[in-house]
């Protein structure tokens, strides 16, 4: 029997980097929820992990995603524990605020080794086994500021663009290898990370929750539900179509312009 009709018998092991806390972590247990297998992804293990882990009867992932050593040993401690992922779910992000020529070049770099190389250093990582299973679902979660830009979030928007031009070319070059590759770019999202965007604004949180959802047509900033709805369709393995695709995910704040 070949190895993809051998993996369509099994339930799907995914990956969600990023998982314990805000949308990472809504993903995590959406997924497990559906039937998958997951692994909780974390720069360090600690009890927010612990807690994703224990509510997603999953298993710890712990690996900085910015340091190409610590992901390829991760992934291949995982596959000798558990065995080689379906899916995988790049959601692990950093982002700092502030004007651009205050900005700091050490930490230009380490919002992109972590949005960017993070994402270069995971899919290579996990390809060689989605190869082996003949079948594989990438997800990467970018942003609505890789879409449009966004002041005072340089760094943050041109890493977060470049994650859209990497899934646009992975979806072509994957394909034909069953293996899926699209991109989710959310909106304003109710995570801790909107405390960044109301520091820089020198606001308070309730402020910038009010702020933001004057400019959704929608009404209102996004839950992070609703963004792990999105990324279960897309590592559904019953749709077999959709790849090198960004969803955007925003209430109507950005109507689909490049």
């Amino acid at each position: 029997m070949p190895t993809s009709d051998l993996s369509a018998t099994r339930s799907p092991f995914a990956l969600v980097t990023g998982a314990t806390q805000g949308i990472g972590r809504a993903i995590a247990l959406r997924l497990a929820a559906d039937g998958a297998r997951v692994a909780v992804g974390g720069p360090a293990p600690g009890p927010d992990m612990d807690a994703v882990v224990r509510a997603a009867n999953a298993v710890a992932a712990p690996a900085d995603v910015s340091d190409r050593a610590q992901v390829h040993t991760m992934v291949e401690q995982l596959r000798h524990t558990v065995g080689d992922l379906d899916v995988l779910v790049c959601n692990a992000a950093y982002m700092t605020m502030g004007g651009f020529l205050d900005h700091d070049e050490d930490d230009w770099w380490r919002i992109v080794d972590t949005n960017l190389s993070g994402t270069f250093h995971l899919v290579q990582a996990v390809l060689p086994g989605m190869r082996r299973l003949g079948r594989g679902r990438i997800v990467v979660i970018s942003s609505e500021w890789g879409v449009t830009g966004w002041p005072h979030a340089s760094a943050y928007a041109a890493s977060k663009s470049g994650l859209i031009a990497l899934v646009k070319s992975l979806g072509r070059e994957l394909a034909p290898e069953n293996i899926l590759v699209n991109a989710v770019a959310p909106g304003v999202i109710d995570t801790p990370q909107l405390a960044v965007d109301a520091a820089d604004a020198g606001l308070s949180l309730d402020e910038t929750h009010r702020r933001y959802a004057a400019g959704i047509p929608l009404g209102r900033i996004g839950r992070p539900e609703e963004i792990a709805s999105a990324v279960a369709h897309l590592t559904d393995f019953s749709h077999g179509s959709l790849t090198g695709q960004t969803l955007q995910i925003n209430g109507g704040s950005t109507r689909c312009r490049a």
